[in-house]
């Protein structure tokens, strides 16, 4: 059985946060979180998180998600140090199983690397393997020291090291491939006879080597893979090639983006072929957009479903469902719950919530449609307000096929206005109209003739 160990026990006081560090998101999702996919998609059938600092957030927000979680005390007299992290997942190794160490402010590492390591690993026949990468500046790392015959002979932490090993540029990752009965062997025998006071996980592989066992090192071809998070300027750097992953494999399944770099999409979206996104377009959530849209800039789509041959231009679209052909915009808002069928118009500052507008209708400008059940080649004209709200409670305006709204009516609900129903400019309807009626609800209007020279308003 393959089983990972997550080191997610570290306090994170570097970014200056309440919520613990593996909770920061890069593309929408907490760092943790891709981590540990990068863990089950590489074959890994047991997954095991070490939590300390705000471990209650932590397993709150993965909970019901198949993950096993152990809490690393924390305090003043709680020991520290890596070998001491993975010790809290020792009820978890089997003698015959292999483990898998990653951590778990390391959210580029890919499930391609996880396979390479756990495959030289075994071929290998290693104890241990760690994974390591060559870096051009290599300060801060512990450096791998190598044998005659290329394995592992010791790791040298960067303050520990001599002035011809500060010279070496392969370094320790932090990330280990172990057999699990050497690893439980190792773990037994560590101390914190140390500067620091702490347990590490690198005198477990001092510890084999001192038995003999063979340990490995499989160098990864993208040293950006092991960057790990400590501080807010190292979050944007990985948000930054992240974002940069995401958009090269949609590029490459068919979409065309105009400038990458200003193009924002989360970690999950789906986006059909020959969909064309302009710059400045942030694309969240759980969202799914078909083919042959366009979205143009200042657009922001969050948790919604585009359909094929949409156009948005410069909009809002939240929790909603948007049909084919429909054009959106400029400066729509779709609040949640909007649902509009195809070939639709929803024009400049129109906002949706809670809605449904049937094929071919449109609203081109300036409407509020709000608790609305809006059928068929309806019309909604320019100032019309669904009224949907008393102070208390919510209530539902429904428009039948073919409805005519004009512009500047107020529709106040609950009302019903029916199929092939006229409701006249700037009336206010709080009464149904009947199918094929026009409905005129506005004070009667009166010139008064010469009404400025009798007020003397000339002057």
């Amino acid at each position: 059985m393959n089983i990972s160990i997550i080191l997610a026990a570290g306090e994170g006081t570097r970014m200056k946060s309440k919520l613990p560090k593996v909770l920061h998101k890069i593309c929408g999702k907490p760092i943790l979180e891709y981590v540990i996919n990068a863990s089950k998609s590489a074959d890994v059938q047991k997954n095991v998180v070490i939590v300390g600092h705000g471990g209650d957030k932590v397993t709150e927000y993965f909970k019901g998600k198949d993950i096993f979680f152990e809490n690393q005390p924390v305090g003043q007299d709680a020991p520290y140090g890596t070998g001491y992290a993975v010790m809290q997942g020792m009820g978890h190794i089997h003698d015959d199983s292999t483990v898998l160490v990653l951590c778990g402010d390391t959210p580029l590492i890919t499930k391609e690397t996880i396979d390479k390591l756990f495959d030289y690993h075994n071929k290998g026949g290693y104890g241990c393997t760690v994974l390591t990468a060559l870096l051009d500046d290599p300060m801060g790392y512990g450096r791998i020291i190598r044998d005659e015959i290329g394995n592992i002979s010791r790791i040298v932490e960067q303050k520990d090291t001599t002035d011809e090993e500060k010279q070496i540029n392969e370094i320790n990752s932090g990330i280990y491939c172990f057999n699990g009965k050497m690893l439980k062997y190792g773990l037994e025998n560590i101390d914190d006879n140390n500067a620091q006071g702490e347990f590490y996980l690198t005198d477990v592989i001092e510890i084999l080597k001192d038995e003999g066992y063979n340990v490995g090192a499989y160098i990864i071809k993208d040293p950006t893979e092991i960057h790990g998070i400590n501080n807010r300027v190292q979050l944007s750097f990985s948000e930054e090639i992240m974002r940069k992953r995401i958009n090269e494999e949609h590029m490459l399944n068919g979409v065309t983006m105009i400038d990458p770099d200003s193009t924002y999409i989360e970690e999950g979206v789906n986006i059909g072929c020959d969909t064309i996104i302009y710059p400045n377009t942030f694309i969240e959530g759980d969202t799914t957009i078909g083919s042959d849209c366009v979205i143009r800039s200042n657009s922001r789509i969050v948790n919604s479903k585009i359909d094929d041959n949409v156009v948005i231009e410069s909009s809002l679209i939240e929790d909603s469902i948007v049909e084919f052909g429909t054009t959106i915009g400029p400066n729509a808002h779709l609040r949640p719950k909007s649902i509009i069928g195809k070939n639709v118009k929803i024009g400049n500052f129109v906002e949706t919530k809670n809605s449904t507008l049937g094929d071919n209708s449109k609203a081109g400008h300036l409407a509020y449609i709000g608790d609305a059940e809006v059928g068929e080649n309806v019309n909604i004209g320019c100032g019309v307000i669904f009224v949907n709200y008393n102070g208390k409670d919510k209530q539902i305006t429904k428009v039948g096929n073919n409805a005519f709204i004009g512009s500047n009516s107020n529709l106040v609900a609950p009302v019903n206005i029916q199929d092939w129903a006229y409701v006249a400019a700037g009336s206010t309807i709080n009464k149904d109209v009947e199918e094929g009626a026009l409905s005129i609800a506005r004070a009667h209007q009166v010139n008064k003739l010469n009404w400025v020279e009798k007020k003397d308003l000339k002057k």
